[in-house]
């Protein structure tokens, strides 16, 4: 019984978090797609990069590139798709800016290859 009750309780929580990342309407942020703006976004701004993944930095670390530069994303075993990815494919990268000290990568929630 507790636990239909939690259930009832989270719902509103989760439904919540993804009808605000889809609003379009006033007041909405404007999705960053180079990786330019994305190395001057704010921390946890959502993104959507289209690009080619040029190098394995260290374990999930990645340099990624598009037109307007570089910068390192990190992408966890569970977000690769099944298909293989390598330097010459382009690929479109979807997650949010990670900011800290040291400066700014994507953590990339979804991969998808694109050609």
């Amino acid at each position: 019984m507790k636990a239909k009750y939690l259930a009832l309780l989270a719902a509103p929580l989760f439904s919540t978090a993804v009808m605000a990342s889809s609003y379009t309407g006033p007041g909405a942020t404007a999705q960053i797609s180079t990786v330019a703006a994305a190395l001057e976004a704010a921390d946890d701004a959502p993104v959507v990069l289209k690009g080619q993944i040029v190098q394995r930095i260290k374990g999930d670390i990645y340099e990624f590139k598009d037109a307007t530069g570089t910068m390192k994303v990190e992408i966890d075993d569970e977000d690769w798709p099944p298909m293989p990815i390598g330097e010459k494919d382009t690929v479109k990268l979807t997650g949010e800016v990670d900011r800290d000290l040291t400066g700014r990568e994507v953590d990339v929630e979804f991969v998808e290859r694109v050609n």
